[in-house]
């Protein structure tokens, strides 16, 4: 791939330090954030050319955003300043048995007064191959689904592959309009799409068919899925993949991985990984949708190969403090060459 260009909001993440309770902290961990910006960085961390969009406002914090994402090789030249402010969100880490919580403060942010006509996208997609969005930037605000929607559409002009991960927030979509009522326009001008069941149902209506009792969970999963593929391959004729993640939740530091790929035909199932002693696992879903990008990069049609390299950064993520995956393509391909030792490299 020549580049690939994410657009979407990134914002400041404080965190109490280690387990602590936001009642417990008399300090907060600073890191930025957010899912568009993950991916780009992901992808860079690969090797591949990649450029991050978004709005920021012209003080310091801004420009301390922008110098992270420089410090991990993202392009920043088509960011644009103003607004008022940059967006927070408060993350407080789940620990066994206790889940961890979120809470946003983006309100009024830069990105949210975005309007269109701001970004010349032509020119942002010059010499770009893929373009990446998520169902949280047309959450934020009514401007930012129109900055969005103008994306999509030239990317279509241009006829440059698009991929989306629906990401659906309950504590977003505040501005009198469904998800429902907003993604499908863009959905139809996209090529991959990373979505799971409870997505599916709350930005299109969807619910899979009723399979009966399967005998292997992998059987009712596969079915469950291909039942929605079908449902999303019927409305939406440009997709050519949907990608989907499953976790299931041991406890707050242990969980299992997994992931499968619909073609539309065939559904491709990733080997099911154990991940004990989680260090964060936020920003799992963007590193398996950059692993992916990165994947079909590398492996061209064989999908289940870039479904494992997908996975397998995933896995990688959940190991790194912070929002985004900061591990190397040939981290990742020992990792699904099985090497699990964790040893340290001499």
């Amino acid at each position: 791939m020549k580049k690939v260009v994410t657009f979407g909001e990134i914002m400041l993440r404080l965190s109490p330090p280690g387990y602590a309770r936001f009642t417990q902290a008399q300090s907060f961990e600073a890191t930025y954030g957010g899912g568009e910006a993950n991916v780009a960085i992901s992808l860079a961390q690969f090797g591949l050319l990649a450029e991050f969009v978004t709005r920021l406002p012209d003080n310091d914090l801004g420009k301390t955003v922008i110098s992270e994402l420089r410090r991990h090789s993202v392009g920043v030249d088509h960011i644009i300043k103003g607004g008022d402010r940059l967006g927070l969100y408060f993350l407080e880490k789940g620990s066994v048995a206790r889940g961890g919580q979120v809470i946003y403060d983006r309100a009024n942010s830069a990105i949210s007064q975005i309007q269109p006509g701001m970004i010349d996208w032509e020119h942002v997609f010059d010499g770009c191959s893929w373009f990446h969005w998520t169902g949280i930037t047309p959450g934020i605000s009514e401007n930012a689904a129109a900055v969005t929607l103008e994306a999509v559409e030239a990317a279509h002009e241009l006829r440059i592959p698009v991929s989306v991960d629906f990401n659906y927030r309950s504590k977003l979509w505040n501005y009198g309009k469904q998800p429902s009522e907003i993604m499908p326009e863009m959905l139809q001008y996209c090529d991959v799409m990373l979505l799971s069941k409870e997505d599916a149902q709350h930005h299109l209506d969807i619910v899979p068919d009723d399979n009966g009792t399967q005998s292997s969970e992998g059987v009712k999963l596969a079915n469950t899925y291909r039942s929605i593929g079908e449902q999303v391959f019927e409305r939406f004729p440009k997709t050519q993949l949907i990608l989907s993640s499953r976790r299931k939740a041991i406890s707050a530091n242990h969980n299992e991985y997994s992931a499968l790929v619909y073609d539309g035909t065939r559904i491709y199932q990733s080997r099911n990984y154990e991940i004990t002693h989680i260090v964060d696992r936020v920003g799992g879903g963007d590193a398996l949708m950059a692993g992916f990008i990165y994947g079909l990069s590398r492996y061209g049609t064989d999908y289940q190969q870039a479904l494992e390299f997908s996975v397998a950064a995933a896995t990688l993520k959940h190991t790194i403090p912070g929002d985004a995956n900061l591990v190397t393509a040939d981290e990742v391909i020992k990792l699904m060459d099985g090497e699990q030792s964790g040893r340290v490299e001499r």
